[in-house]
């Protein structure tokens, strides 16, 4: 098998979906998010947003009045036990079935489990398998 390595936190500064229902989106957000560990970012009447995705309703100053439309998002997990427990607990939050946990073919050790938010996006959870990171994460501080 050749090496593979894989960069996280340099594409995407941040994700925004506009939705149908708010309060419908961050029921499934929560339950999905507390699974993987990952905590609110912030809140207010029109949006919520969790690390780099920002969710907002159409109605939002941060939206153009439209809906995004159908999107996936992969969120990355610590094991194959957040992998199951995203997908039940988005279950239990409202959303779809799209592919229940379990080994996919993109790469060995490729574990997921997908599921149809509120407004129809494809929201993934992957454990890569055994895998050194060198950070958890990329810290970004503001001078003033």
């Amino acid at each position: 098998m050749e090496t593979q390595s894989l960069h996280r936190g340099r594409l995407i500064d941040h994700i925004q979906l506009v939705v149908a229902d708010l309060p419908a989106s961050r029921r499934f957000y929560d339950a999905v998010f507390a699974t993987l560990g990952i905590p609110l970012g912030g809140e207010a009447e029109s949006y919520f947003w969790v690390d780099e995705l920002f969710v907002s309703s159409a109605d939002s100053e941060a939206a153009t009045g439209k809906l995004t439309g159908r999107h996936h998002l992969a969120f990355q997990a610590g094991d194959r036990a957040m992998v199951e427990a995203f997908h039940k607990a988005g279950l239990a939050a409202g959303g779809t079935d799209n592919g229940a946990p379990g080994e996919r073919p993109y790469h060995p050790g490729y574990y997921a489990a997908f599921l149809l938010d509120p407004d129809g996006n494809n929201i993934e959870a992957v454990y890569h398998g055994e895998a050194r990171r060198s950070a958890p994460s990329v810290e970004i501080n503001f001078e003033s």
